[in-house]
């Protein structure tokens, strides 16, 4: 397995229908004992997770991490606060951007990147409801003329 080797274990996909995401960033996990099994399982739901900067470091909140079965009795708490592995200039980027009235800094994604466990945060800014409705029907009628081609060339 080569260390280019991405594959994708959660997505964040309310993040995608609720903010618009306005630029990526990589970041790697701290994590503690049999965290790792647990993500290589696929038990790990980023639906309600978001990213703060305290004193210079960068915490993502809400992360769950499904407690390992077979690990051992004193498992860490599924919920808790984990520090994410940035470059200084980077985490006062953000930090700069999220000064800036509506912006937020939401988890898209967790991946393996060869054998290290990355998680991709976005700068986002929220959406309007109309904006909801919008991309909605937009994603609507494309789904219709795809359809609509599809039984046409057959």
């Amino acid at each position: 397995m080569s260390s280019d080797t991405i594959k994708t274990v959660a997505k964040n996909k309310k993040a995608y229908h609720d903010y618009f995401i306005e630029e990526t960033f990589e970041a790697g996990i701290e994590l503690k004992g049999s965290e790792v099994k647990s993500i290589r399982a696929g038990r790990v739901n980023l639906k309600d997770s978001w990213c703060s900067i305290v004193k210079g470091e960068i915490f993502v909140n809400g992360l769950h991490i499904s407690v390992y079965e077979q690990g051992a009795v004193w498992c860490k708490d599924p919920l808790r606060v984990r520090k994410l592995l940035m470059h200084k200039k980077e985490i006062m980027k953000l930090f700069g951007q999220t000064q800036q009235q509506g912006y937020s800094i939401i988890p898209l994604s967790v991946y393996f990147k060869g054998n290290n466990i990355k998680l991709s945060i976005g700068l986002c800014k929220g959406k309007k409801l109309y904006d909801k409705r919008d991309d909605m029907a937009r994603k609507s009628a494309k789904r219709t003329i795809e359809r609509e081609l599809k039984e046409r060339y057959r």
